[in-house]
């Protein structure tokens, strides 16, 4: 290859890192997968088990971040359209703990009592949790876009509250989830617990094409780019920014609902603890920027694969698990000075 040629490939390759977030995001997944491939070692008998144990890896990453990836979704819109969403954690254990209430099988359901058993129950409180989020959520949208209150403020005011109130009302209950129930998200496919990452795939798949392809998306990043723009061009911006936290509050039922039948319980002192800050880290290092008006779900889904391969990466390494929260902060600090320095260029 003559050094044109090369100077061409190596100028093309920089400019897309420069342009291109879902590149550079790209490339530094793939470095992750390599280091994270070669920390699984060779010391297998045959190549068979080498990929039959890279596999089950692979699928314990998918499994475990399919929660947060869920959330990250819908942080990805908040964030494109100039928010921050601080609550998703306590609002997914507020409605992980009225799921259990509603399902509880120990004699003390809600819906037990009324005579509903069975999945239609499990259907009726989906439901109801559902709704109970897209009300926490339209709360949080109420206050950021008609109170005039800053989005930071307001979720992290509603993070305290959620947490606190759940806390309450939960110290003395202990609900027993259905095991029926449990397969909705623990149903196997051979040897393999797939259905959290099969329902990860299909919202992204649905969000991608809301993102993309709708008025409502368009609109999102409208706000995003130039919230006096918007509202000179006739969006409606405080009702964009309350379906905003509303998608996002059902989104988060969802995931609440996974975490249950994934696990069978639910901690109320730590559920969803964190989630607020690996939702951000995702969306951010998956080239959502963030400041709004630029971001995608497929790179918020590259994203949440970042933070995951590193998560069990550093597990493979035996780094110890206070010193992760470090790595997983230096990223996010990169993403951004990346970010700062492609505005500036």
């Amino acid at each position: 290859m003559s050094n044109s040629k090369i100077r061409t490939v190596f100028s093309w390759i920089r400019r897309q890192w420069r342009e291109n977030p879902l590149f550079s995001t790209c490339i530094a997944l793939a470095v992750m997968v390599i280091v994270q491939t070669l920390a699984l070692g060779v010391h297998f008998d045959s190549f068979g088990d080498w990929f039959s144990s890279f596999c089950t890896n692979w699928i314990n990453v998918l499994r475990n971040n399919a929660t947060v990836g869920i959330i990250s979704l819908g942080m990805t819109f908040v964030l494109v359209s100039g928010g921050i969403d601080l609550a998703v954690g306590s609002t997914l254990c507020m409605t992980g703990a009225l799921f259990m209430l509603l399902t509880d099988s120990s004699g003390h359901g809600i819906l037990a009592a009324a005579g509903i058993h069975g999945w239609m129950a499990f259907a009726i409180a989906l439901l109801l949790v559902i709704l109970a989020c897209a009300l926490l959520g339209g709360l949080n949208g109420l206050l950021i876009a008609n109170g005039r209150i800053p989005p930071f403020i307001v979720t992290l005011g509603t993070m305290k509250l959620f947490r606190s109130l759940t806390q309450f009302f939960m110290q003395k209950r202990t609900p027993v989830f259905p095991e029926p129930f449990l397969n909705f998200a623990s149903l196997k496919t051979g040897d393999f617990m797939l259905m959290p990452i099969i329902y990860w795939l299909v919202v992204a798949v649905l969000l991608h094409f809301l993102f993309r392809k709708t008025v409502f998306g368009n609109h999102v990043i409208a706000i995003g780019s130039n919230e006096k723009a918007a509202k000179l061009s006739g969006i409606n911006v405080n009702a964009i920014k309350r379906w905003v936290y509303i998608l996002t509050g059902c989104l988060v039922a969802l995931a609440s609902t996974i975490q249950i039948s994934r696990l069978g319980s639910m901690d109320y002192s730590n559920a969803g603890s964190g989630s607020e800050m690996d939702a951000i880290a995702s969306v951010i290092v998956g080239g959502t920027r963030m400041s709004g008006g630029r971001g995608s779900i497929v790179g918020t889904m590259l994203g949440v694969l970042i933070i995951g391969v590193m998560n069990n990466l550093l597990n493979l390494m035996g780094v110890p698990p206070f010193l992760r929260e470090a790595f997983k902060g230096v990223i996010v600090i990169v993403a951004v000075l990346l970010q700062r320095k492609e505005k500036t260029s």
